[in-house]
């Protein structure tokens, strides 16, 4: 059984009807059992009016004109278990849900509960069982008892989906969407976490948000891939990383050690067109993944570029200066050339934020508070 997966995939509605995937990449996605990929926004009836959620960073969204692009290159399941689902809220996931069902489309990662996004899907065949398991690091658009979403990062609650899974079938594909956009390189926690899904059932995991490639490892024998990239995401970008992206081709087989090969596909700046990467194009993608899996396997070399990383994110923690909230931009610029947030962004101030954040009691109250706080009119 084979199965290819691509990583972040988001066609605006300005790009639905255009010719968007080379006919190398259709080529490839017609030789496989079965293909996925992370569709990134909710998927929206062309004649309704939908409103945006309270959220940071951009709401996406596209309408029932991107099935043909998926149909294009042979899919009909999707993961949905990201930050941008659930940005027109409830009803626009709703909907999203009904289009997908309405043509056919599985999809894993979301639910109108929590109950329900918690499902894992399982695919059969030639006989053999795959389940996969979907879920998102919380954001905005995670799922709660009483209110629709998609599947949260929870350490507990997946680890059941996964042994649940393991119990039904004959392997268990874990597909997360979670990281630090720009980074080509997992977190400690990220590693930490991934490790113990592959120790407790998963026989391959895959991750993607990033928007850029990361490197792999193969853990207890389960390979454990960190980023796969943008597959497509039809939004213009500075960093020359959202283009290029991998695909993902694992071989199932029973009683056998799962196989994988990866196909490097590049994005026109130009119209978006995916293509495969040949040559020496392809061999430069592919160095960089083996120098990304290298560090991820020198803990001392992992841990130096981790800190190259936070230094590189020093500046994030004037979020929590009042200045923040300040929507003019002169006014805010002036403020910080004044030193206000040094005066601030004391440390007494930062010890109660780092106290709150990272004491589980203080955070379970603090975190409850905020969100009742945000959405009380709701």
């Amino acid at each position: 059984m084979k199965i290819l997966i691509g990583g972040d995939f988001y066609i605006s509605p300005y790009y639905t009807k255009r010719e968007l995937f080379s006919k190398e990449i259709k080529s490839l996605f017609q030789k496989t059992d079965l293909n996925i990929v992370n569709l990134e926004c909710p998927v929206l009836d062309i004649n309704d009016h939908y409103d945006e959620i309270l959220k940071t960073g951009p709401a996406l969204s596209t309408n029932e004109t991107i099935i043909s692009q998926l149909n294009s290159i042979n899919t009909n399941f999707v993961t949905t278990a990201n930050n941008h689902i659930l940005d027109y809220g409830e009803i626009g996931l709703n909907c999203t849900i009904n289009i997908l069902d309405k043509n056919n489309i599985e999809y894993v990662g979301i639910g109108k509960d929590i109950f329900q996004a918690q499902k894992y899907k399982v695919v059969v065949v030639k006989d053999i069982k795959v389940g996969i398991v979907n879920f998102c690091e919380n954001e905005w658009s995670t799922a709660t008892v009483k209110s629709a979403g998609a599947n949260p990062l929870d350490l507990i609650d997946n680890l059941k989906q996964i042994k649940n899974a393991k119990k039904e079938c004959d392997f268990v594909l874990v597909i997360i969407h979670g990281g630090h956009e720009y980074y080509n390189l997992p977190s400690p926690r990220m590693v930490k976490q991934y490790r113990f899904f592959a120790e407790n059932g998963a026989d391959a995991i895959i991750g993607h948000h990033t928007h850029c490639i990361s490197g792999y490892e193969i853990y207890k024998s389960v390979p454990i891939f960190y980023s796969l990239g943008n597959m497509l995401f039809t939004i213009p970008n500075k960093n020359l990383e959202w283009y290029t992206g991998l695909l993902l081709e694992l071989d199932f087989e029973k009683s056998k050690k799962l196989k994988w090969k990866i196909h490097p596909i590049e994005q026109s700046q130009k119209d978006y067109k995916v293509s495969l990467l040949n040559g020496s194009k392809k061999e430069t993608i592919l160095n960089s993944v083996h120098k990304y899996s290298k560090i991820i396997n020198n803990d001392k070399e992992f841990a130096e570029n981790w800190k190259l990383f936070i230094h590189s994110k020093k500046k994030t923690v004037n979020i929590f200066s009042p200045i923040s909230s300040i929507k003019w931009r002169y006014l805010k610029g002036a403020l910080n050339r004044l030193g206000f947030n040094k005066l601030l962004l004391n440390n007494a101030y930062l010890a109660q934020i780092l106290n709150h954040m990272r004491c589980e009691a203080h955070r379970d109250v603090v975190s409850e508070i905020l969100n009742d706080q945000i959405y009380k009119n709701k």
